[in-house]
């Protein structure tokens, strides 16, 4: 027997579900995560570059001297949100020589040899270098893009 066709109402317009103030929510979430991860960032750096926030001063010309100044200048920069994404990369970087070299010795998991910060600093970092600057950056008020001067006065 054959089947009649059914007639059905058209599917009304939908349209996403928002709220005032929502749609700028992960643009904020974005630079909010840049920010904050930049300024923890700058804060190793600081310890081992200056002795500062309870660290200890090491030689500059050491491979921890080395790290503590791209953790200053990087950590800047991304609190700057400025060339975020190559920025970012040699952060995600760095931060994976470190968990090869002063974590893995100590063990396979990152929870037993301590190498978790290092790794979610590792996928925030690759993060910014996909994703880039987002709003309240000076990257952001350089380039033309989906961020570009929403965060500038006219």
């Amino acid at each position: 027997m054959a089947r009649l066709p059914r007639s059905e109402p058209p599917l009304p317009d939908l349209q996403p579900l928002a709220t005032p103030g929502a749609a700028g929510l992960p643009a904020n979430a974005h630079a909010l995560l840049r920010i904050g991860a930049g300024l923890l960032f700058l804060q190793h750096g600081l310890q081992k570059v200056f002795g500062l926030l309870g660290g200890t001063q090491v030689p500059l010309s050491s491979m921890l001297g080395a790290a503590g100044i791209i953790e200053l200048v990087g950590g800047t920069l991304l609190v700057l949100g400025l060339w975020t994404r190559p920025v970012a990369f040699v952060l995600a970087g760095e931060m994976l020589a470190a968990f090869v070299i002063a974590h893995l010795p100590r063990g396979g998991w990152p929870i037993q040899n301590g190498g978790e910060l290092p790794l979610l600093y590792v996928l925030v970092f690759l993060f910014l270098a996909a994703a880039g600057a987002g709003p309240a950056s000076v990257d952001a008020a350089r380039r033309p893009g989906p961020y570009s001067r929403e965060w500038v006065a006219p």
